[in-house]
């Protein structure tokens, strides 16, 4: 199991390292024990996040309404918990 992520009760949580204003949207493997994700949005109210979440719910075949970050909303670092998803599903879903 991939250090990023982590069974809870409901789901699974997310170790997020975001890097914005990438030239496109994707995974970027591991960095310091979280997920790499680059995001082409700028982090600029609130755009960098609702593309996260838009990016992870495709990528993850979840609505948006099953992810939420829950911490970090003002950083790079974030956790992001995924409702009725298992770590495992997950870190197959999000392999870069």
């Amino acid at each position: 199991m991939a250090a990023w992520v982590r069974d809870a009760p409901g789901g699974a949580v997310l170790e997020v390292l975001v890097q914005p204003r990438a030239s496109r949207t994707r995974c970027a493997g591991e960095h310091d024990g979280r997920l790499k994700v680059q995001l082409a949005a700028p982090p600029v109210d609130g755009e960098a996040n609702r593309a996260l979440v838009e990016f992870l719910a495709a990528a993850l075949g979840v609505r948006k309404a099953d992810l939420a970050i829950v911490r970090g909303e003002t950083g790079r670092r974030k956790t992001v918990r995924v409702e009725g998803a298992g770590a495992a599903a997950v870190e197959r879903a999000l392999q870069a």
